[in-house]
């Protein structure tokens, strides 16, 4: 067993992010999205401010133990810094911006939102309290007792093999259930709420992640989310705050960014990769939505 796990300390630590950093910065070996060998868990690690960004996450819990994030979504500014987590339930553009340094590192988790499980939680704990608005997309939250020690006990897992091969889906288990009982438990019993509008735009929104390079008919979406085309429109927007149609460009170009960093393909390749038949629309497109060129894309230290 890992020396960070010490068998005469108590089982979390109640108010303190400490143990939560002592847990990640080990496993925070270079910034960016980590892997690790829990699937759906990726550290999250950054030495450095980084400027205003556009962004489109999977749903998923991002829980920050040190530094601090702001996400801007529609007119909605969202602060999550040490001790708070983002609840992204759907994904859904949105702006970001990470505040650290070199000596106090942003460093974060981000939880993986399995939809099954959390279906599985859901019909196990019964029905939750009647929401009649929309739920947010996208919302931050403190953490409370429950959800820090889930997750404390989650990261202990990446620490120690035997207890990650037995209890790792447990332990995820867990953490949905404390973020199920929190404040954002709504947005996400909704997600799996079949007949409810806002779990088939997630089931849309699934599909366009799958099939982002085709080519985008509306009405056939709509009928996958069972619903008329109007109605499916009204709704999409309303929970994404963009047409479809703008949705799947800034999809496409997010792609495509990702690709720029970490591919070695020229800017027709990347174009033709996520969708663009026309590189130079492309490129006009890309540098309107990032202010750079894809070009300039390269030579910028990846975020």
């Amino acid at each position: 067993m890992s020396s960070l796990l010490r068998p005469d300390e108590p089982i979390c630590h109640v108010d303190s992010n400490a143990r939560l950093v002592e847990l990640l910065q080990p496993l925070a070996a270079r910034d960016g999205f980590l892997p690790t060998a829990i699937d759906g868990l990726q550290i999250v690690s950054c030495r450095g401010n980084v400027a205003r960004c556009p962004q489109i996450y999977e749903p998923s819990l991002m829980v920050i133990a040190q530094g601090s994030k702001t996400a801007y979504i529609g007119t909605r500014t969202l602060e999550y810094g040490a001790g708070h987590y983002l609840v992204q339930a759907l994904s859904v553009p949105f702006e970001y911006e990470t505040f650290a340094s070199p000596e106090l590192p942003m460093i974060g988790v981000s939880i993986r939102i399995d939809r099954l499980m959390l279906g599985e939680l859901v019909v196990a704990m019964g029905p939750g309290e009647h929401v009649a608005q929309t739920p947010a997309s996208m919302a931050s939250a403190a953490l409370d007792d429950d959800m820090r020690c889930a997750v404390e006990r989650l990261l202990e897992c990446l620490h120690d093999e035997q207890a990650r091969r037995v209890l790792g889906k447990a332990r995820q288990r867990e953490v949905l259930f404390a973020a199920l009982r929190g404040p954002q438990g709504n947005a996400l019993r909704a997600l799996v709420e079949q007949q409810g509008q806002f779990a088939r735009i997630a089931g849309a929104l699934d599909w366009l992640h799958s099939h982002y390079a085709e080519p985008l008919q509306v009405d056939a979406l709509a009928r996958l989310a069972n619903m008329s085309a109007s109605t499916f429109h009204e709704h999409f927007k309303r929970t994404t705050l963009a047409s479809p149609i703008q949705y799947l460009k800034q999809l496409r170009l997010i792609k495509a960014r990702a690709l720029l960093i970490a591919e070695p393909l020229n800017v027709s390749q990347v174009a033709h990769r996520v969708g663009y038949q026309s590189s130079s629309q492309f490129s006009r497109e890309y540098k309107r939505y990032f202010a750079r060129s894809p070009v300039e894309e390269r030579l910028l230290p990846a975020t």
